[in-house]
């Protein structure tokens, strides 16, 4: 591929190959813009639509990435295309010195927002080691994955209201909870606040009409792209709530997602075999297409009085669901999905205890700890501690990263006379 003209320092997660889309302010421009990060700038693609084809022209003009999203894979390519060519050295952007000028902006002079409109959004649970794990903590080895669990994508709807952008901080929640050994709930503070490790993508593509269902391996055609997220958890709140129905003001109070978004193209060469299913799954299901991909994800927490420190190193391949059979369940009712719409992958854990994706985990059930630099140790989440995912692929030198996704934990609100 063609060098930049735009400087990419060695080790960059934002290199030609990438091009993440993102949605950016500045301080002297309030208005939302799309963008693509390079290096450590971004290119400001309403600035240089006019460089595009006509068709594509009015979604990069657009406050969010929803109109983008909502043209098919082929005008996808087509922007991603155009715009590794108006990056290259000696590109028509390159030679306009006054196009380049105010296009092409630092990433240190821009505020990043969420990156679409997201109407709806479904968390599963996809990783076979996390859901192993949390099953032998609560109901023993030999019941640790419920009858369902290999048989179909266990999800739920979420809450797309309180899914924000990286950066904004995350309130401890208030609920209801039973103490060990008492009859009666208590109301307060939740006092086992928990991350959780996971990778998203958003739907893109014309959809599918409501009654339709997509085929599981046509479903490659409505993933537009991949972030980062930590769908934070209530564990003590949970537990008290999710019978019968499962998760509900335990997962509410907040989710955080990186600003970038990675097209799928930009994954390709981390393609890998799908994780091995058994037993094989029914037809609607069966997925003839790799759909996985070698993603290095690590979690690091941050006390407010200290550095970061790495608690965990997991990966993307681990996941026993692809994204392509999510799809083909969520819609095999015939649920319409829309352009924005944000599909979550669960808990990612590998198969080793450095590789837990959530404190559940890595403290089983609060009976072991996480050491910290200065003899500090976590079992669960304090106030003001900033927790940060990253994730990268790599393979013979080439490096495709996603950002950061970050969140600090404030105090609860004064508990409710």
């Amino acid at each position: 591929m063609s060098q930049s003209f735009v400087p990419v320092p060695a080790g960059s997660d934002f290199p030609l190959e990438n091009l993440p889309y993102a949605v950016f302010s500045t301080d002297n421009n309030k208005v939302h813009r799309l963008c693509v990060a390079i290096g450590e700038h971004v290119l400001d693609l309403k600035a240089v639509s006019q460089l595009y084809p006509p068709q594509v022209q009015k979604s990069l003009q657009a406050e969010t990435l929803n109109e983008l999203m909502g043209l098919d894979f082929e005008a996808w390519d087509v922007v991603r295309t155009q715009t590794q060519k108006l990056l290259a050295q000696g590109s028509e952007l390159d030679q306009n010195v006054d196009l380049k000028a105010v296009s092409i902006v630092p990433q240190s002079e821009i505020k990043l927002h969420l990156p679409a409109q997201i109407g709806d959004y479904t968390d599963f649970y996809s990783s076979i080691h996390h859901a192993t794990n949390v099953g032998i903590m609560f109901r023993g080895p030999d019941n640790a994955l419920m009858p369902n669990w290999r048989h179909l994508p266990v999800g739920y709807h979420g809450r797309a209201s309180s899914v924000v952008v990286s950066g904004t901080p995350i309130r401890r929640p208030l609920g209801q909870t039973l103490p060990e050994g008492a009859e009666k709930p208590v109301f307060g503070a939740c006092r086992l606040l928990d991350f959780e490790l996971e990778m998203a993508f958003f739907i893109g593509g014309k959809g599918n009409q409501l009654g339709e269902p997509i085929r599981v391996d046509e479903a490659w055609k409505n993933v537009f792209g991949f972030t980062l997220m930590n769908d934070w958890s209530a564990r003590d709140i949970q537990k008290w709530e999710y019978v019968p129905l499962g998760p509900f003001t335990a997962k509410n109070m907040g989710t955080t997602i990186s600003p970038w978004v990675v097209p799928t193209a930009a994954l390709k060469p981390f393609l890998l075999d799908n994780f091995p299913q058994d037993p094989e799954v029914l037809p609607y299901l069966r997925q003839n297409i790799p759909f996985n991909f070698d993603i290095n994800l690590e979690v690091s927490l941050k006390p407010s009085d200290q550095n970061e420190s790495l608690i965990s190193k997991s990966n993307f391949k681990h996941l026993y669901w692809t994204p392509l059979q999510q799809i083909a369940h969520h819609t095999v009712t015939g649920c319409n999905l829309r352009p924005g719409d944000l599909m979550a992958s669960g808990t990612i854990s590998g198969e080793t205890p450095d590789s837990y994706g959530s404190l559940l985990e890595l403290c089983w059930k609060g009976t072991k700890t996480v050491e910290l630099p200065g003899g500090k140790t976590r079992k669960f989440l304090q106030d003001f501690d900033e927790v940060i995912i990253r994730g990268h692929c790599e393979k013979n030198g080439l490096r495709i990263g996603f950002g950061e996704c970050v969140g600090q934990v404030l105090p609860a609100f004064s508990v409710p006379q």
